[in-house]
């Protein structure tokens, strides 16, 4: 499965559009690692425990978008976006979206 941020693949013509494909999962926080997250906030630097849960999120709306792609017939898609919503004070959803194509 072909995934790119533009609307086009790179030396590949589109055949036909499948449509609309998405992908999303809502994350919440680890009480143990909010409290290490609140310390670091205290010297500063990278909460890697929150980059590593949004980079986990990223990886599994990704996977779904592309396995509705599949659903759909498609070996691409393209146009794809992220974006990050809070759906309440300790969870966030993580959507990925774009245009499912078939590509040749």
């Amino acid at each position: 499965m072909i995934i790119v941020t533009t609307d086009f693949v790179p030396g590949k013509e589109i055949k036909e559009l499948k449509g609309f494909v998405r992908g999303s999962t809502v994350q919440a926080k680890h009480i143990g690692k909010d409290i290490i997250a609140g310390l670091k906030t205290i010297i500063g630097g990278e909460i890697s425990e929150y980059s590593e849960l949004m980079e986990e999120a990223r990886h599994q709306a990704i996977e779904r978008m592309k396995e509705e792609a599949s659903r759909k017939g498609a070996n691409a898609v393209i146009a794809v976006r992220l974006e990050t919503s809070a759906v309440m004070q300790n969870a966030s959803e993580i959507i990925a979206y774009g245009t499912a194509v078939t590509v040749e």
